[in-house]
């Protein structure tokens, strides 16, 4: 009788899913910026994106998903000024590009998370919304304290094309010759959640 109380107990032992922690961390958005940066065939730009609104998801302290919004319209550039800093923002925004005035938003939503090692390095697998249009996207991001606060950075490559921005690109338009500008640029992102 005793053998198998004690063996009705290891069992139940057994089938007992461990607890799980799982926390929603808010995006602090006064402290996380996404930096841009488009290449042509005579050079580059850079500029900033700020973000609206996201959350990450941690579950016994490792990453599983989350989502972040871009506020499309506080499109900027830093690399040049006056006049042609304000033509290019305003070239950014307009229907040639990223057509913010019908599209204000952009949207990245975490659909799948690989942990690559214990220090904090993840492959991540989402799919970015830009101008209404949904595509996968693959990159490494770190996960990391900074002190009070946890700081989640990724860079990520985008293809325009994929997303209807047809500008100077050479996959839609023959004979650009030094007026190419590059389909991909590179979103360098930096999440501060709390």
């Amino acid at each position: 009788m005793k053998i198998l109380v004690v063996l009705t107990m290891f069992l139940g032992w057994m089938n007992m899913d461990p607890v799980k922690e799982v926390k929603t961390l808010s995006v602090d958005v006064s402290n996380s910026q996404i930096v841009w940066k488009g290449y042509k065939v005579t050079g580059e730009h850079t500029g900033s994106v700020r973000i609206k609104s996201g959350d990450l998801t941690i579950e016994n302290g490792t990453l599983t998903g989350g989502s972040f919004v871009i506020d499309m319209k506080s499109i900027s550039c830093t690399d040049l000024e006056g006049e042609w800093r304000d033509k290019l923002v305003g070239h950014l925004n307009s229907e040639d590009f990223f057509n913010t005035s019908a599209f204000p938003t952009a949207t990245l939503k975490i659909a799948r998370v690989i942990p690559q090692d214990t220090k904090g390095n993840y492959k991540v697998q989402g799919n970015l919304t830009i101008k209404g249009i949904t595509k996968p996207v693959k990159f490494f991001a770190k996960l990391e304290q900074k002190g009070t606060s946890t700081l989640a950075t990724a860079s990520i490559k985008v293809d325009r094309s994929e997303y209807d921005v047809r500008y100077g690109s050479g996959s839609f338009f023959d004979d650009l010759g030094d007026k190419t500008i590059y389909d991909e640029f590179d979103l360098n992102v930096s999440l501060a959640v709390k």
